[in-house]
C-alpha cells in the first residue's frame, strides 16, 4: 500500500477518498489545520495524521516531509491553493487537488517552468472538475484536429451539493462570468448565454458559467474559443442574471458571511444512496472555421463519488511514476480515455 497526504481531509469529498483509497492500493496521510477534526478521523480509519495551518509557510513544508504527493481538498481554493502549491515547489513534492476555480488553473500554469525545474507535477482539477471535461475536449479535438470553438456542458442528474462547494459559489458571489475569446480569458455579465443541451437521453437548458475549463481547455487543445455550460432551469438563470445589477451587494462581506452561516447549517453532502442512483452528465461540441462539428456525450458516476475515483486513479498514477512534469490538465497528461478507466462510465458520439 502506497502513501500520500490529503489535506483537508475533514471534508465531505475527502471522506469519499478516505472510504475508496484501499481499492486503488493507497494509504492516506489525513492532514488539515484542526487536530480535534483530523485526529478522530485518523483514529476511526487507523491512519497516520498531521495538523498543521496553510498560514505559515515553514509549518506548510514541515507538514509535507517525506511526502511525494499531496491530494489538496481544502477549499474555497482561491485561498489554499497558492500556499500548498509554493510548499510542494520547495520541496519537490507532486501536487493535486480537486478544484474547480479557473483562478486555480491559470495559477498554476504560471508555475509551471518552476515544477519543471524541480521535477514535479501541478495539476489541480483531479474530480469531476475538470477530469470528465478535459477528456472530453481532447477527445474532441482528436475527432476536428482544426477546431476553432469548443463549449462543454456539464449537468447532475439527480446528485446533491456539499456544503464545501456551497461555501466556494458563496465566496465567488458577485463576480462576473468568464469566456475564452480569441486565446484570452474575457468576463462576461452572469448567465451570458444560455443553449439546449443533448444530455444523453435528456436535453437541458444551459448556461454559461466561469468553469475551469475555460482555462484547462485550452491549455490541453489550443483551441482559442471556449464556453461553458451548466445545467439549470429558467428560475436559476433568471436568479443569475439578477447578480448583474446586485453583485455589488452579493460581493459584500455582510451577506457572504450570512450565507456562510448558513451553508455551515446544510448536510455535509448526497448521501451513499443518492450518490448511487444519480448520474454525472458530460456534453462538449467542436466546430471549425468551415463550420464542420463533432460532438460527444460522457456519462459517469455520480459528481462526488467520480471525483473521489479519479483524483485516487491520478494519485496512483503519480505515485507509480505516470506523470510529466509542469502545470498539467487530466487530458494532456493522461489522454482522452483516462476517464474511461472509471468503472460506469461511457463515452457516446452525437
Amino acid at each position: 500500500m502506497k502513501k500520500f497526504l490529503l489535506y483537508g481531509a475533514n471534508g465531505y469529498t475527502a471522506g469519499l477518498i478516505i472510504q475508496f483509497a484501499q481499492d486503488f492500493g493507497l494509504i492516506p496521510i489525513v492532514a488539515g489545520r484542526t487536530a480535534s477534526k483530523i485526529e478522530p478521523i485518523a483514529k476511526t480509519h487507523g491512519l497516520e495524521s498531521r495538523v498543521f495551518s496553510l498560514d505559515n509557510a515553514a509549518e506548510v513544508e514541515k507538514g509535507l516531509d517525506g511526502v511525494n504527493v499531496v491530494l489538496h481538498c481544502a477549499g474555497p481554493f482561491k485561498y489554499t491553493a497558492k500556499p500548498m502549491m509554493e510548499a510542494c515547489l520547495n520541496t519537490g513534492t507532486h501536487y493535486l487537488d480537486i478544484t474547480g476555480e479557473m483562478e486555480i488553473f491559470e495559477l498554476g500554469n504560471q508555475l509551471d517552468s518552476r515544477a519543471k525545474e524541480q521535477g514535479i507535477m501541478i495539476m489541480p482539477g483531479t474530480g469531476f472538475d475538470v477530469v470528465p471535461t478535459d477528456c472530453l475536449a481532447s477527445y474532441l479535438k482528436n475527432q476536428l484536429p482544426d477546431a476553432t470553438h469548443l463549449e462543454l456542458g456539464i449537468a447532475s442528474d439527480g446528485g446533491g451539493v456539499s456544503r464545501g462547494t456551497a461555501k466556494t459559489v458563496v465566496e465567488n458571489l458577485g463576480e462576473p462570468g468568464a469566456i475564452r475569446e480569441d486565446g484570452k480569458i474575457i468576463p462576461v455579465r452572469a448567465a451570458f448565454k444560455t443553449r439546449r443541451i443533448p444530455f444523453d437521453d435528456k436535453t437541458l437548458l444551459g448556461v454559461t458559467i466561469p468553469w475551469g475549463d475555460v482555462s484547462t481547455a485550452y491549455h490541453n487543445t489550443g483551441i482559442p474559443n471556449i464556453l461553458v455550460y451548466m445545467a439549470a432551469n429558467k428560475k436559476m438563470v433568471r436568479s443569475m442574471k439578477m447578480q448583474n445589477y446586485f453583485g455589488w451587494l452579493l460581493g459584500t462581506n455582510m451577506v457572504k458571511n450570512f450565507l456562510r452561516k448558513k451553508v455551515d447549517q446544510r448536510k455535509p453532502g448526497p448521501g451513499e444512496a443518492k450518490r448511487k442512483k444519480a448520474r454525472s452528465l458530460i456534453w462538449g461540441e467542436v466546430k471549425n472555421k468551415k463550420g464542420a462539428t463533432k460532438t460527444a456525450n460522457i456519462v459517469g458516476p455520480e459528481g462526488y463519488t467520480l471525483t473521489a475515483l479519479t483524483a485516487l486513479l491520478i494519485t496512483k498514477k503519480v505515485i507509480d511514476g505516470d506523470y510529466k512534469t509542469g502545470f498539467q490538465t487530466p487530458g494532456k497528461a493522461y489522454g482522452q480515455d483516462l476517464i474511461l478507466e472509471i468503472e460506469w462510465t461511457r463515452r457516446i458520439d452525437l
